[in-house]
């Protein structure tokens, strides 16, 4: 398929002559295990209902990748082939991802939450050749339906099926051992080696196209801020079918030949008993999954000594996350905020984030520019909200099939579509996305102070502020929230937590929905646009 990356051409390069981009595959970080490490543990593979994990050494991994390789090849896959695959977070993700690496083919991982009518349009838009997936995963069959899947997707030649037991069983088709050798070209350092589809917090999934010099440039001084190294154990739980879960913790510990712990099921008491039991040092994952693991040390599970760093990206991290984590678990949460398009932007530093964490979301990572301007284009002063723009070495190489839409300006700039500010610092906050001001009489709302004093409530586990229409003051505010397990929470408890903590009145929502969970995306962001059509036909339904 022809993917036509239009935004790596351009910048290669300013990239080269200041050695951002290094030229390199993930090759080379295979090629130092195999001469340095061979047989130190790659990954430890926990799956859910299994008392012991798989582990794989580096010389294992490296022969398996080489195996699924020659199959997929067997399979008429080749380069500039994309291979889907919807898997969970284990070996197989990793192997699969490597292997399509040698036979010049894109990876294109999706998460195993959705379902036929997202997974069509996905793959009917890739063109995908392969299609793996697990046979059953947390009581879904994962086979009939990727079988119905191939009956109106005219590209798809093979589902292979992890744990199948017919003629498209994993094993039988891309373990074997009677493949022939590989001989065609592999991915180069500027070919599209990974498609991953945007969150879709506004609507239709966009396919974000990446090389490995787009992604290296964005590792390399990621790694530098947080001291990252061989030694170190990661805990690989946050999904790797999105950005977080592929770059920092399905590619990173291979860049670093370090060790990789997977989970295919997010538990947190578990978690912290795997980590305690393998030494996990370092995770990454949305700011719940820390809240997940005070909860369990609150409760009586003990903590992971060896686990010190967490990097926490997807929204602000309210500052008692911060505190809780750090006095419960000994664990330092560090904030950050990236997107599929670039991977992390900022990154808040170990050393200052017990400081810095609930104040911003980290600096600018070495290769990247920010720029925070006005409506008419004007660069801001610290402190000032405007629209965030971003440029630099990790940037994409455009949208799968629609250019069009790369928001992308002639000096590289791209339009994130948030709102932001930096600190004399520099350091960044996001301060909403632009769709998501609310604007009552017209006076701007901060929508994420006021979200941060509702999550302090004792009551509450999750919370998000968005606007509705309203014909005296153009809009009103609504607070929808969801409540901790046997926690009470209403209307007039909401106004004595704002009243006690002296805010404006302005601020108090004048709406509260209480709801059983909230519409997200993959990577667990909160889809505001949903919130918005449900606090409208709420209001509909009240009759004002």
């Amino acid at each position: 398929m022809e993917f036509n990356p239009v935004l790596l051409f351009r910048r290669r390069p300013a990239m080269i002559a200041a050695g951002l981009w290094r030229d390199v595959t993930i090759d080379e970080a295979m090629q130092r295990a195999l001469k340095e490490c061979p047989d130190k543990t790659a990954i430890v593979s926990w799956r859910q209902g299994r008392a012991e994990p798989e582990r794989l050494s580096y010389r294992e991994l490296d022969e398996r990748a080489d195996c699924i390789a020659r199959g997929l090849a067997l399979l008429g896959v080749g380069a500039g082939d994309v291979v889907s695959f919807q898997l969970p977070n284990r070996w197989e993700f990793v192997a699969l991802w490597l292997a399509c690496g040698r036979l010049g083919a894109c990876a294109n991982p999706v998460m195993p939450i959705f379902r036929q009518h997202e997974l069509e349009f996905m793959l009917n838009l890739a063109e995908s050749k392969v299609f793996v997936v697990p046979k059953r995963y947390r009581g879904f069959d994962h086979e009939s339906m990727a079988l119905e899947l191939q009956r109106c997707l005219p590209h798809l030649r093979q589902v292979v099926v992890v744990d199948g037991e017919g003629g498209n069983s994993f094993d039988r088709i891309l373990l074997r051992n009677d493949a022939p050798p590989l001989t065609g070209p592999r991915i180069g350092p500027d070919d599209v080696m990974l498609l991953l589809y945007t969150s879709g917090t506004t609507g239709e999934p966009k396919g974000v196209m990446h090389s490995y010099n787009t992604l290296y440039s964005n590792l390399d001084p990621y790694i530098e801020v947080t001291g990252l190294g061989r030694d170190d154990v990661i805990l690989s739980a946050s999904p790797m079918a999105h950005l977080t879960g592929f770059a920092y913790l399905c590619m990173m510990p291979v860049v670093l030949n370090a060790t990789a712990i997977t989970l295919d099921v997010w538990e947190p008491k578990t978690a912290l008993r795997i980590a305690r039991q393998e030494g996990v040092t370092f995770g990454m994952a949305a700011a719940v999954f820390a809240s997940d693991l005070c909860r369990a040390v609150e409760e009586g599970e003990a903590p992971a000594p060896s686990f010190k760093t967490f990097v926490s990206a997807g929204a602000p991290i309210p500052p008692v996350v911060v505190e809780r984590t750090h006095r419960l678990l000994g664990i330092r949460l560090c904030s950050a905020w990236g997107m599929t398009e670039c991977g992390a932007v900022t990154l808040t530093e170990p050393a200052r984030a017990l400081e810095k964490s609930a104040v911003s979301d980290g600096r600018p990572l070495r290769g990247i520019e920010i720029s925070v301007r006005d409506a008419e284009g004007r660069p801001l002063s610290p402190y000032q909200t405007g629209k965030l723009y971003i440029r630099g070495a990790s940037l994409f190489g455009g949208y799968l099939k629609r250019p069009h839409l790369n928001a992308t300006d002639e000096e590289g700039w791209f339009d994130t579509g948030d709102l932001a500010f930096v600190d004399e610092e520099g350091y960044l906050r996001i301060n909403g996305r632009s769709k998501d001001i609310i604007i009552r009489g017209g006076e701007n709302l901060p929508v994420m102070e006021i979200e941060n004093i509702l999550y302090a409530h004792p009551a509450i586990a999750a919370c998000a502020v968005v606007g509705y229409p309203d014909e005296r003051l153009g809009e009103r505010a609504c607070a929808f929230v969801v409540l901790k397990p046997g926690a009470t929470f209403d209307f007039a408890e909401m106004v004595r937590w704002f009243e006690e903590r002296k805010t404006a009145r302005q601020y108090i929502p004048e709406r509260l929905e209480i709801v059983e969970s909230m519409p997200a995306t993959p990577s667990g962001k909160i889809q505001k646009f949903k919130l918005r059509e449900l606090a409208k036909e709420r209001v509909r339904e009240a009759g004002g």
